[in-house]
């Protein structure tokens, strides 16, 4: 590759200087900037000739259709909300390494982005000058039935890896989301969470081999990155250390029929018996069995001008209806569940009944490859449950959230396998002794900063309200529902301890040794954002 040494010096100066000014960069700075890394990954890559296709300026058409379609929390779509100087798409690994490279050479910040399903938009948005790695176009998947594993680039999507393993064999899955639309480079460099995780644990549970570039461009396999590294993209963010290329990830067995339901109560249904029930039975039950609960306050069918609360449990089963019942009828009655209520299905037709396909209405299993999803104002939150809430505290809960009127909640229950796997084995550390995950969760579509404003106290107020009843030194949270609340870092001369304040409750006990691997790795901390692992102060 050649070197840097012939890029015009005028350009060089202009960057350092819109740099280190922090401005908010004119078009013509930014067709500047475009300018300077046009010529820097060309001079970067072999061959060259396709860059310019890949590398898109603020003047470009198609520049804001690129921004926008991996957006999916409008909050962060807004005339407002900073824009990046260049978006970069590479349809290669030399191009990803090229873009690490320049991105060191001219000082932009980097922004890595592989799906858009980023609850705080800290992969598409930065107050530095900065760029956008866009690696939707790196998406290819290969999957070997024969030795039962698959590799997959980060840009590819969930109902992507779904619907070719499902070319392959009715009888293999993949543990991981229940949104199609989800990029699997963040989702399983976070963890990745599903309705097989009782069964099969997380995404990262299940991920073999990956490859990476590092902040020196270098492709790194696992062999070559060593069991540190390796073991902190599995559930630590991967874009704290490099940019994942993709994963390799070992398939499970599903059966060729699973079981669904969906079943609801309110409270004059005696939803407070069944939630309390549900917090005993959903984290012990059969291993095969994962039943969510939806919790959302609703206008009475009883009780008119009234709210009342609405508890629904949806369910996977990995198995037939016959074999549910007879659980269900013995563990929790309260549910009243029917065999009229049960649908039995393929597992690759449970993944769009998840996605929100009713039974009768599901779609051509070809509605996985498609990328286009709804989008909205959204804010979300996590915490997890230890210790069973008391029914008089249920119905505290209740009348809170009926008070605050929009915030919904949903319980995800653990246990089974996630029980038996080391809080040390992957950096995601919430597994034994957590009954069950909560998200918080608030959904608009009104552009108003006044409405805006009173979704996000509503849904802090209700975080504030629950801190009783959830886990404590730390009050945990998940890293793959991103919340700025819990802390973020200006990654500056204070970053590790700025790190600290989010880091132990992503990765509790894990996070020093991330923070080791970090500071081995890239202990400049090129590879940043505002909850990024930090490395030791020098």
């Amino acid at each position: 590759m050649k070197p840097l040494s012939s890029l015009p010096a005028l350009f060089a100066l202009l960057l350092f200087i819109l740099v280190s000014l922090h401005v908010s960069p004119s078009w013509a700075a930014s067709d500047s900037v475009y300018d300077t890394f046009l010529q820097c990954l060309t001079h970067r890559t072999q061959p060259s000739d396709h860059i310019p296709d890949i590398v898109y300026s603020r003047a470009n058409s198609s520049f804001a259709n690129i921004l926008v379609s991996y957006i999916r929390n409008l909050r962060f779509n807004s005339s407002s909300t900073p824009k990046p100087l260049v978006i970069v798409t590479p349809t290669q690994e030399s191009h990803v390494q090229a873009a690490v490279l320049c991105s060191k050479d001219l000082g932009v910040h980097m922004k890595i982005r592989s799906g858009g399903h980023d609850f705080e938009g800290i992969s598409y948005v930065s107050n530095d000058a900065f760029f956008i790695l866009d690696m939707f176009n790196l998406r290819s998947i290969n999957v070997d039935i024969q030795k039962e594993t698959a590799w997959v680039q980060a840009g590819a999507t969930l109902g992507e890896l779904y619907y070719r393993i499902w070319e392959k064999s009715k009888v293999h899955g993949f543990p991981a989301g229940v949104c199609r639309t989800v990029g699997i480079g963040g989702h399983l460099s976070g963890g990745g969470y599903g309705n097989m995780l009782r069964k099969y644990g997380l995404s990262v549970d299940n991920v073999l081999d990956a490859r990476m570039v590092d902040v020196q461009g270098r492709i790194l396999d696992r062999k070559a990155m060593g069991e540190d590294l390796f073991w902190a993209i599995i559930g630590g963010g991967g874009a704290s250390f490099g940019v994942i290329l993709a994963y390799q990830i070992k398939l499970v067995p599903v059966p060729e029929k699973v079981t669904v339901f969906r079943v609801e109560k309110t409270i004059d249904q005696n939803a407070t018996d069944l939630v309390y029930k549900w917090q005993f039975v959903a984290p012990t039950t059969d291993h095969g069995l994962f039943m969510r609960l939806l919790l959302q306050p609703v206008t009475s069918k009883t009780q008119k001008g009234q709210k009342t609360l609405r508890a629904s449990v949806v369910t996977l089963f990995l198995g037939n209806s016959d074999q549910l019942l007879a659980i269900t009828d013995k563990e929790l009655p309260e549910m009243g569940l029917k065999k009229e209520n049960c649908t039995e299905m393929s597992w690759i037709e449970s993944v769009l009944w998840w996605d929100g396909f009713d039974e009768g209405t599901i779609p051509p299993l070809e509605t996985l490859l498609r990328r286009d999803y709804p989008i909205n104002f959204l804010k979300r939150k996590s915490d997890y449950v230890q210790t069973p809430i008391s029914k008089a505290n249920l119905d505290n809960l209740w009348k809170k959230m009926i008070e605050l009127g929009k915030v919904g909640l949903v319980f995800n229950p653990y246990g089974g396998r996630m029980s038996e796997i080391p809080a040390s084995a992957t950096p995601f550390p919430h597994r034994a002794g957590n009954l069950f995950k909560i998200q918080y969760s608030i959904n608009w579509s009104e552009d108003d900063p006044e409405i805006e404003k009173n979704y996000l106290a509503q849904i802090r107020s209700l975080y504030d309200f629950t801190t009783p009843f959830m886990s404590k030194n730390p009050r945990s949270a998940f890293l793959n529902y991103r919340d700025l609340d819990i802390g973020t870092s200006t990654n500056g001369k204070n970053s590790y301890e700025e790190g600290q304040v989010y880091g132990v409750k992503y990765f509790n006990n894990n996070f020093e040794r991330l923070v080791k691997v970090k500071t081995a790795i890239d202990p400049n901390n090129f590879f940043r954002n505002e909850q990024s692992i930090p490395p030791l102060p020098k």
